[in-house]
């Protein structure tokens, strides 16, 4: 893992340095989009709307927009922020761990001792733990403010940010604001369901289905030979598009692009010719046809 924040851990005159890691990740299989017809990528251009040209990521600042007027805020003015400055991970309070709501979590992070002694580190660990509290605390992670819980997690210590109460919606539906009656059977019948389904919960014994079967049905069809060249999917950018002077490195793969076209010819027009015979259906082709 690659540590993406660097800072301590302060409450009172303790200090803990550490480091900050992503908890979590993405499983799902990246899909771009393609054109039906001849398979090309289908790109997205960060266009302005005032020359029309085509704006490298360098040349964007973030603006905010009242309505009436627009105020541009560059990435200096975001630097010059204290907030964006601060290396500290500030201990507001320690609070009982069950007062926190589920719903206000955010996004994990996991703590590493960043000095050669990790004494300060085992120490808030251990009194979290014998205690039985949380850490709440007020950090600045990727040029925000971040309200936070520090919480222990198997050996180590964890935040995860927390939403603003502002930022979490009241749940006001008309169709409960009638009174319900529900008889002491029902309660009881209901209740005896749930204890059918009784366990100890295992997050490991829980897959992604939906993830699984995409994986298997690329990999049917590439053995299908359904697959097409990366590079013949990258078409030849329009001379209205390029918006200003191309840089050597995009000019390099274009040039390297084409003449690997031109090379594998006829390599695709036997793959043409072969695509034209029926591919054989797969159990995992079948069965997503029949749901369908």
């Amino acid at each position: 893992m690659r540590a993406v924040w660097k800072g301590a851990v302060t409450f009172g005159l303790v200090n803990v340095p550490v480091k900050l890691y992503s908890a979590t990740e993405d499983h799902d299989v990246s899909l771009h989009q393609v054109h039906d017809e001849d398979g090309g990528r289908i790109r997205y251009q960060r266009k302005c709307e005032v020359c029309g040209k085509v704006v490298d990521f360098k040349n964007i600042d973030k603006a905010y927009d009242d309505g009436e007027q627009t105020v541009v805020i560059t990435d200096d003015d975001l630097k010059s922020l204290p907030a964006e400055r601060s290396r500290e991970i500030e201990v507001v309070e320690f609070v009982p761990s069950d007062q926190i709501d589920p719903i206000m979590f955010d996004r994990s992070y996991y703590l590493e001792p960043d000095s050669a002694s990790s004494k300060a580190y085992v120490l808030l660990r251990e009194t979290l733990e014998s205690t039985d509290r949380t850490a709440i605390v007020q950090m600045a992670l990727r040029q925000k403010t971040r309200l936070a819980a520090l919480r222990v997690h198997g050996d180590v210590l964890m935040v995860q940010t927390l939403l603003w109460s502002d930022e979490v919606r009241a749940a006001d539906f008309a169709s409960l604001s009638e009174p319900v009656k529900i008889s002491a059977k029902e309660l009881d019948l209901s209740k005896q369901l749930v204890e059918s389904l009784v366990s100890d919960f295992d997050p490991e014994q829980y897959v992604d289905e939906y993830q699984q079967e995409l994986r298997t049905l690329i990999a049917a069809k590439l053995e299908q030979g359904e697959g097409i060249d990366t590079a013949a999917t990258f078409g030849e950018e329009p001379e209205e598009e390029k918006g200003g002077e191309v840089i050597d490195l995009m000019e390099a793969l274009r040039q390297s692009i084409a003449a690997k076209r031109e090379a594998s010819d006829a390599t695709t027009t036997a793959s043409e010719a072969k695509s034209t015979k029926a591919p054989k259906k797969t159990a995992s082709t079948r069965k997503r046809a029949a749901s369908e």
